[in-house]
C-alpha cells in the first residue's frame, strides 16, 4: 500500500500510534475514519492536523439534527430559480445553474485529493448513515435534475466523528475504520500542554497536572474537564500572572474554566476533604 505511513501528526497536534496507524489505514483502504472520544479530546482537530500533514485541503461538513444525506452531495436551489424566472437573472432553462455542490459533492469534483470531516454525523436522524452507504462506497452520485453522475476524480480522506449520541447501524459501521481516542494519560497531556505552552514552568505543569487529573476522579460530574477545558485553565493562569507563582495542589483558581455545571461544582465541594487527605488540593475557590 503506497504511503501507508505517510501521516505522523503535526507540529500542533500529539498524536498516538495507534491513531496514527488507523488514519493511515483509512486513507490505504479509502474507507472512513470513524472518530469516538470524550468531548474535547480532539476528534475535529485531528482532521485539521490530517489535512495539514498531508498538505490537502479540509472541507467541513458540520452536522445538525435537520442535515439530510442529499445536502452533503447537492443542492437544488428551487428559490432561486423561482426568483430569476419573475425577475431575471441567470438563465432558467440552465438547471445546473441552480445545483450548488455540498461538501462530499465539492471532494468528489476537485482533481486533487482532499480531506473531507464530517464533523457529528451521531446528531442526525438514525437514518441519515445509511443514506451515505451507497456514496461513500462507490465515490459518485446521480443527480435526477441534470440527469449527470458525479463521480470523484480523487477519493478523499473521510474523517467522522461521533459523541455516541446515537447509535449508528451495523451497515454503516462496516464500511468505516473504526478508532476511539483514549484519554491522554499524564505523560501525553504533558506533551499536548508543551505544545501550547512551550515556555510554562516545569513545576507548574507538575502541580497542574496533578490537579487536572485529581478533580477528573471525583465520582459522579456530569463533564469532566476535558483537554480543551485543561488548556483554557492553563491560559487562564497564565493571563493573571500565574506560571509556578502558585501552589495549584493548595490552590485551585478558576475553577470555572474547568467545571462546567453546578452539580459538579458541589461535587467538588463534597470531596473537598478527601482531596485534603490526600493532599492533592486544599481548597476550593470560585
Amino acid at each position: 500500500m503506497k504511503d501507508f505511513t505517510r501521516y505522523s501528526g503535526t507540529s500542533d497536534y500529539i498524536v498516538s500510534e495507534d491513531l496514527q496507524n488507523d488514519v493511515n489505514v483509512s486513507i490505504a483502504l479509502g474507507r472512513p475514519l470513524l472518530i469516538k472520544g470524550e468531548p474535547g479530546t480532539g476528534k475535529t482537530l485531528l482532521a485539521k492536523s490530517v489535512a495539514a500533514g498531508l498538505g490537502q485541503e479540509l472541507l467541513t461538513w458540520n452536522i445538525k439534527s435537520t442535515t439530510k444525506a442529499q445536502d452533503g452531495l447537492y443542492l437544488y436551489d428551487t428559490v432561486q430559480r423561482l426568483n430569476d424566472s419573475r425577475f431575471g437573472g441567470n438563465d432558467v432553462s440552465n438547471i445546473e445553474n441552480y445545483i450548488k455542490l455540498g461538501k462530499l459533492g465539492e471532494a468528489f469534483a476537485r482533481e486533487t485529493q482532499v480531506v473531507v470531516l464530517i464533523d457529528e454525523i451521531d446528531k442526525a436522524d438514525i437514518e441519515f448513515p445509511n443514506d451515505l452507504l451507497a456514496e461513500l462506497d462507490e465515490m459518485k452520485f446521480y443527480i435526477p435534475e441534470t440527469k449527470k453522475t458525479i463521480t470523484a476524480i480523487q477519493r478523499p480522506a473521510i474523517i467522522i466523528t461521533s459523541n455516541s449520541e446515537k447509535e449508528l447501524p451495523d451497515a454503516f459501521l462496516r464500511r468505516c475504520v473504526f478508532h476511539y481516542i483514549e484519554f491522554p494519560d499524564q505523560e501525553l497531556m504533558q506533551q499536548i500542554v508543551r505544545v501550547h505552552f512551550p515556555d510554562l514552568e516545569k513545576k507548574m505543569i507538575k502541580e497542574a497536572m496533578a490537579a487536572f487529573y485529581q478533580l477528573r476522579e471525583l465520582d459522579g460530574l456530569r463533564k469532566k474537564p476535558s483537554t480543551s477545558e485543561l488548556i483554557d485553565w492553563l491560559k487562564a493562569l497564565l493571563a493573571a500572572g500565574h506560571n509556578g507563582k502558585v501552589d495549584l495542589q493548595k490552590d485551585l483558581p478558576f475553577l470555572g474554566a474547568l467545571l462546567k455545571n453546578e452539580n459538579d461544582y458541589e461535587i467538588a465541594a463534597k470531596q473537598r476533604n478527601a482531596f485534603q487527605r490526600r493532599g492533592a488540593l486544599a481548597s476550593f475557590r470560585r
